[in-house]
Parts: structure tokens; sequence; C-alpha cells
């Protein structure tokens, strides 16, 4: 049945939801399914829309007495907070935040071809943060071994560092890839109506 993309009251991603959780959140009316167009149902009208749906990309929860189609978006009814401003230090935000690039020699891999490397090698007191993790090819990383750059006679081509809040965009970094187009289109629209700061 997949995830179900988690909106606040005023239409902004925040999380990423199990099917189970999205729907006992609408049964429970803290929460209104959205449709591709995004009108809001509560639980009842939403049962009643079921009704008249064949397919729903997400499947149905049957229960003795109905079926209800599993939402692909809700929206919170009172909720309207953003999550944390900060990107989550997760291996997967890494080879995003440096789109699968080794920082030694600019060469693309896959992730199979990549490793986490600490700048300041963890012998030599360096730490496991956004400031001294950076990717690097199995090459590059046998090259360096446990030296720092400068010793081991290497160039460090990005500065490691922490990725920029991007709003709405940022909650996706922790979706099942790909992001069904269902989604993107209320995070593209969010991004593009969102007021900017001076």
């Amino acid at each position: 049945m997949g995830d179900t993309l988690v909106l606040n009251r005023n239409y902004f991603a925040v999380h990423i939801s199990n099917w189970q959780k999205a729907v006992s959140l609408l049964y429970q009316g803290h929460a209104e399914a959205i449709d591709e167009n995004l009108q809001a149902y509560n639980f009842e009208d939403w049962v009643e829309l079921t009704k008249m749906m064949e397919h729903n990309a997400k499947g149905f929860v049957h229960t003795t007495t109905m079926r209800v189609a599993v939402p692909e978006v809700i929206r919170l009814t009172r909720y309207d907070r953003l999550p944390r401003q900060e990107v989550k230090f997760t291996r997967k935000n890494i080879y995003s935040h440096y789109k699968n690039r080794c920082c030694y020699c600019a060469e693309q891999f896959s992730t199979k071809e990549l490793n986490l490397d600490h700048v300041v090698p963890k012998s030599k007191g360096g730490t496991t943060t956004w400031d001294n993790i950076v990717l690097s090819c199995i090459d590059c990383n046998t090259k360096k071994d446990d030296k720092t750059p400068a010793q081991a006679g290497m160039k460090l081509l990005v500065q490691p560092s922490r990725p920029k809040w991007k709003g709405a965009a940022t909650v996706t970094m922790n979706a099942p890839l790909p992001i069904p187009v269902s989604w993107q289109r209320l995070i593209d629209s969010k991004y593009w109506e969102s007021e900017l700061k001076p």
C-alpha cells in the first residue's frame, strides 16, 4: 500500500506516514484526505467517495462494513507548524547532498561505489558530523587511507557542509523513490508559492 504524504493545516509537507497511521488520523478526525485537485474530505465524505472508486493507487482497507481508499495525501486539521528546519544527518542525505560525487576526484558513482570519508580521520580526532564527512570513491578512499587530505597529497574539491533546508522538498529526502506525481505537484506548488524572505 505504501506511504502517505502528510501536510500541515497550511498545505506544507511535514511528514511521510505509513498508510495505517494515515487512515487512523483520517478516521479520528485529525486529518482530511486530499485528492488530486486539492479538495479536502473528512472521513465520512472520503468513505462516500471511495464507493465510486474502482481503482486506487494506494489500495483499499476493508472492514466488515465498508471499504476505504488509502489516501495518497492527507492534511492535518490542527497542526500548522513546520518540521525542524535542519536536514537530518543520514547516509541517504549525505549522498544526496554531494550528488553521488567523489569529493576528491569529482566523478559521479553509484552508491555502492562510494564511501563516507572522514576528512580528518577518527584516529586523529575527526568527528562524524556534517563538517567532517564527505563522499569518496573507493580509489580515492584507498589512496587517502588514514590520513588528512594534505598528508595524502590530495585536494578536497568541496568544503564539507550541512545542506541548507529547502522547505517542503526536504521532507521528501526521506521518501522511498521515486516521489509519486501526486506528492511532487504539492511540493512544487508550495515551493513556487512560498513567500521569499528579504
